[in-house]
């Protein structure tokens, strides 16, 4: 049996006029698969790249990596997930931006009865990623409480995640932000020290605080615009993690650079690399799921939008005028 539902798609890259709202059918869940009902939708700027091109993918296409909602039926084979079950994910192929969708199962949790459905939407894709960047993604001699790391853009969905769960692993959290009023969310979250990029030398102030050593690690979303003085920002052996291209891709250069800056590392990281399969997925997620039942880790969502409003919720997004985390309402 059939449903009809509501889906932002793309018909061609661009910008936010681009995104129309189509009616689809949806069927059955097939073997690994669920359908779900959305109660709440995540928005990520993996989207916008998405919707550019940045990332390209077939037309047209739906857009929307994060959920939660209720699970209507479950495919042959699924085991973890039965009809009636609240459940969140974070996951591939795109297409959350809807009413009702039938996705592959292996992403999909089961959302924890004290979590609701606006912030498991708005935690799964921005706490996973927080949670492989601080446990998962080490520099090669190690990280340890009391180690200073650098963290970009964080007063964002994922910076504000990642100051609070960084504080409880006893890191030394340094932040950086467009403005003092971003700043301040992101020390009022955890961080130890944040520096407005647009006022101050980001990579100077990072040696004041460091007495001149450096930072371990530094968590990279921004892309073009932080590069080159991040990997000033770290010490021999470091490692520049990059995650994200919110200013752009950053552009070629030679390894040989890096030899100079004290033999760092360099990786360019992605979620869907670590959630490869249904066991690692859960892992990560009752991690995630802990620390936010607990209270150590706040979601903090500062926007919430009607889908029919995404166009501005997009413009939003990508004019850098949204802190926290953002949840489409369907």
């Amino acid at each position: 049996m059939s449903t009809s539902s509501r889906a932002v798609r793309i018909h061609a890259n661009g910008g936010p006029e681009q995104l129309v709202i189509d009616t689809v059918e949806v069927g059955e869940p097939g073997p690994g698969q669920v359908r779900i009902r959305h109660h709440a939708i995540g928005l990520n700027f993996i989207d916008v790249y998405q919707r550019t091109g940045l990332y390209p993918f077939p037309m047209p296409l739906s857009l929307g990596m994060e959920g939660a909602g209720v699970i209507d039926a479950v495919g042959e084979g699924v085991t973890h997930l039965k009809a009636g079950d609240r459940a969140a994910y974070a996951a591939n192929p795109p297409g959350s931006y809807s009413d009702v969708r039938v996705m592959p199962a292996m992403n999909v949790c089961k959302l924890p009865d004290a979590i609701d459905f606006e912030t498991g939407a708005a935690m799964m894709l921005k706490g996973l990623t927080a949670q492989y960047l601080l446990k998962r993604c080490k520099p090669v001699e190690g990280l340890a409480a009391g180690d200073f790391v650098l963290f970009h853009a964080a007063a964002g969905g994922v910076g504000l995640i990642a100051c609070q769960w960084a504080k409880a692993l006893g890191l030394r959290l340094i932040a950086t932000a467009g403005s003092a009023e971003k700043c301040q969310l992101a020390l009022d979250h955890g961080a130890e020290h944040a520096i407005n990029y647009r006022t101050e030398d980001f990579a100077a102030r990072v040696k004041a605080i460091t007495g001149g050593q450096g930072v371990k690690v530094v968590y990279d979303s921004v892309g073009k615009d932080t590069w080159d003085k991040s990997l000033d920002c770290l010490q021999p052996f470091g490692l520049m993690l990059s995650f994200g291209n919110a200013s752009g891709p950053v552009p070629p250069f030679a390894p040989g650079i890096l030899a100079g800056k004290g033999s760092i590392y360099v990786t360019r990281q992605t979620l869907f690399s670590h959630i490869n399969n249904r066991e690692r997925t859960q892992q990560m997620a009752d991690d995630l799921f802990e620390v936010v039942v607990s209270g150590k880790v706040k979601i903090r969502i500062d926007q919430r939008f009607a889908l029919t409003d995404l166009r501005k919720a997009h413009e939003s997004l990508e004019a850098r005028a949204t802190t926290g985390c953002t949840v489409l309402l369907p």
